[in-house]
């Protein structure tokens, strides 16, 4: 990583982009983006069905032309891009566009071709075949595949030629848990390699293994945090969660509110639990305990919450689709 640091290159955003809108005859698509990635990370652009991510993609890569706003990918317009920009970006759309009637095997020759890969092509294909688990079909025509095996025909063959920034449009949809987990490990290993991935996806969970993430809702971004920042967004800060072994009185409440640590009002979903908003939880927890301790309130367990990205995200898109 130290590359990244010093390199005057690199300490430019690797996507930029100001206002970024795109409409198709009167309807607006895409509306006032503000995008600032730094290089080396993974970012994840989540949101649901329609929402204009893969509209972005598709300006971010140059396909689309802006209707408004402007777009630096590494340092250039996208529609802009010469042959040795292109490549050194990998894009996976969110279709299947490679040859139907060509095995597995031929149509990553033709992606390694397309990129100029000769040096070490077979063994190149061989590791990413084994990756995305078909090097035992590389025999088999495309159109025979399975959704899910062609998505994962797409990743191998976006990923031949080993570039430094991967848009990737929903690269584990159809595949199973197992193999998604997969996916991950091996996007966090292209990341601690200097990469950059910018990643679509509708599973909301998959944002945990994010380093920034921005939330899409009827074509605007609504928010960019890290996944712990987005958490906080979402419920007002850390959730601690008290249980005890007596019933938490009036009084209980009103010492612990005082703490300040505390940010609002305390919830009882029980007569002995108590879920508390605090600004962080690593260090308010020790406060709550002694606070505890001082009014007589013996503690059974006390821990932080840690909600699904699910309610997360949903909670997320009602705030600021209210705001908006």
């Amino acid at each position: 990583m130290n590359d990244i640091k010093t390199d005057p290159v690199k300490k430019q955003p690797i996507i930029w982009t100001q206002n970024l809108t795109k409409q198709f005859n009167d309807t607006t698509v895409v509306q006032d983006i503000n995008l600032d990635i730094p290089h080396g990370l993974i970012f994840g652009f989540v949101g649901p069905s329609g929402s204009g991510k893969t509209t972005t993609i598709r300006m971010l890569t140059g396909i689309y032309a802006p209707t408004e706003g402007e777009i630096r990918v590494m340092g250039k317009a996208p529609t802009r891009f010469s042959r040795q920009d292109r490549e050194n970006i990998g894009y996976m759309p969110q279709h299947f566009v490679l040859y139907p009637d060509l095995n597995v095997g031929e149509n990553m020759n033709f992606a390694a071709s397309i990129y100029g890969v000769s040096r070490g092509r077979s063994k190149r294909m061989h590791e990413l075949l084994d990756f995305v688990e078909l090097e035992d079909d590389r025999r088999k025509l495309a159109r025979k595949l399975s959704g899910g095996m062609q998505r994962r025909l797409s990743l191998a063959a976006t990923l031949i030629h080993d570039p430094d920034l991967l848009f990737l449009d929903e690269p584990t949809a159809g595949i199973d848990p197992v193999l998604r987990r997969k996916f991950w490990d091996y996007f966090e290993e292209l990341r601690n390699k200097g990469k950059t991935l910018f990643v679509t996806t509708q599973y909301v969970g998959e944002a945990a293994s994010c380093d920034l993430v921005g939330v899409m809702g009827e074509g605007k971004l609504l928010v960019v945090d890290t996944p712990v920042g987005l958490r906080k967004k979402a419920l007002g800060g850390d959730v601690v969660i008290l249980k005890t072994k007596e019933r938490i009185h009036y009084e209980h409440l009103t010492a612990i509110n005082k703490l300040p640590c505390v940010l609002r009002n305390i919830e009882r979903p029980s007569e002995a639990e108590a879920r508390i908003v605090v600004d962080d939880a690593s260090t308010a927890i020790p406060d709550i305990m002694e606070c505890c301790a001082q009014v007589d309130l013996t503690v059974d367990s006390i821990q932080e919450y840690l909600p699904p990205f699910d309610d997360i995200f949903v909670a997320l898109i009602r705030r600021y689709s209210q705001d908006a």
